[in-house]
């Protein structure tokens, strides 16, 4: 929890300074960068979060990692949390970042779960779902396919989640089942 807050705080600076300076589109690129290498490399976060790797050569391995592909501005805030022994809050700040980056556009992100592969007219109406729900006009939708579902969808918006699948329709009936809170009725 603690890596959290103070995971928020660093990418709320560096929000703001971004803002401050012109550059918001370049950091979120870099943002982008650092979060997806952070997510794919579990060797890297293990390395971040270790204590007896020194602080400097963290810097040069995050360096020799991200040299020549992230702005100076980047370059400088690792430094600047790398003086700070925080290396291990770095894959949540990229995280944190493009979480609070979003809130500031106006973009609900949203993840949907289907059976198969969604139609167009399909993706426009659950998109058309998620802004009556959120009032926010851009959606940024993420599609995943799990056949387990049988068919329907599943709808996660923030932390809320709308379960429209056969799969889900079948453990609510099987619940209300097991409950014995069908009463039958004998006209």
């Amino acid at each position: 929890m603690a890596n959290q807050q103070v995971a928020a705080r660093y990418a709320k600076s560096l929000l703001d300074l971004a803002q401050e300076q012109g550059n918001l589109a370049t950091i979120k690129q870099d943002m982008d960068l650092l979060a997806n290498t952070m997510a794919g490399s579990r060797d890297l976060r293990l390395l971040l979060r270790n204590p007896i790797v020194k602080h400097d050569k963290k810097l040069s391995i995050l360096n020799a990692v991200f040299q020549g592909k992230v702005s100076e501005m980047l370059t400088r805030f690792f430094q600047i949390v790398t003086s700070k022994n925080r290396e291990a809050v770095l894959e949540h700040i990229g995280t944190e970042f493009l979480r609070q980056y979003n809130v500031l556009m106006g973009v609900q992100v949203a993840e949907v779960t289907s059976a198969v592969p969604l139609t167009p007219e399909t993706r426009v109406e659950i998109e058309k779902m998620v802004t009556r729900q959120t009032g926010l006009t851009q959606v940024s939708l993420t599609e995943k396919v799990d056949a387990s579902l049988i068919g329907g969808f599943v709808l996660r918006v923030g932390d809320q989640q709308i379960d429209d699948s056969v799969r889900g329709g079948l453990r609510r009936l099987r619940t209300s089942l097991a409950d014995k809170t069908y009463i039958p009725s004998l006209n």
